[in-house]
């Protein structure tokens, strides 16, 4: 069993309960904040494998929380929402969430989320050296990218994709089947990846890599020559 230490931010104590116990039962440590600041504050003083965040939070929203989290911190993030609107759910993946679940929400289906989430960020074993691409390496044991020799801070859905397009580097992979492998449920969209895309390149962009990730309209995504041009 893959179990965690895992960080519960909601304002709703019957929520929390029904959390706690369901994620004990399955075998979890949990903590618990009943606000944005509080969760925060746990967030940075503890040392969570991964952080259960209601977006509608008093005192400081989730979506708040995670953006100053992701200042220094790559603990994975899973969103809780009550909002139905798909323009939530983006920007929270853009702010470095990694998955989300919509109220009301099956208990199971919340396991499975967490359990997955867990499987991509923490690898049972090593898998060897780092993988190098032109200017950018990648050891995804150790979450580490570094792009001429300097680190870059990447959440975990980030390394994923990086660590899986450097590991093919000359395969087009076509949309579907990159959602799939990265994702491994049908609650991730397109605009999901696209979301997580777009922030990956910019952020490979701004430490000197433009030319890391290439799109090949009509078919898929593939990793670039990695120049550093």
């Amino acid at each position: 069993m893959n179990t965690a230490h895992l960080l519960i931010v909601d304002d709703d104590p019957h929520i929390r309960s029904v959390l706690r116990i369901t994620l004990q039962q399955a075998g979890h440590e949990v903590s618990e904040a009943g606000d944005g600041v509080e969760g925060l504050a746990k967030a940075r003083s503890g040392r969570f494998d991964l952080i259960v965040l209601d977006i509608g939070l008093p005192e400081m929203d989730g979506l708040a929380v995670c953006r100053e989290l992701r200042t220094n911190d790559t603990t994975p993030v899973l969103f809780l929402t009550a909002r139905q609107d798909e323009i939530d759910r983006i920007l929270g993946f853009e702010l470095g969430g990694d998955d989300y679940v919509t109220k009301p929400f099956s208990p199971r289906e919340l396991v499975a989320r967490i359990a997955a989430i867990l499987k991509r960020t923490r690898p049972v074993a090593p898998s060897g050296a780092a993988v190098a691409r032109g200017v950018i390496s990648v050891d995804a044991t150790r979450h580490l990218c570094l792009v001429h020799g300097t680190p870059v801070t990447l959440t975990a859905r980030e390394m994923d994709i990086l660590a899986h397009l450097i590991a093919h580097p000359e395969r087009i992979h076509a949309r579907p089947s990159l959602t799939d492998a990265l994702y491994g449920h049908a609650g991730a969209s397109d605009r999901t990846l696209d979301s997580h895309l777009r922030n990956l390149r910019a952020k490979l962009t701004k430490a000197g890599c433009a030319d890391a990730i290439e799109t090949v309209h009509g078919i898929g995504i593939r990793m670039g020559a990695c120049t550093g041009l």
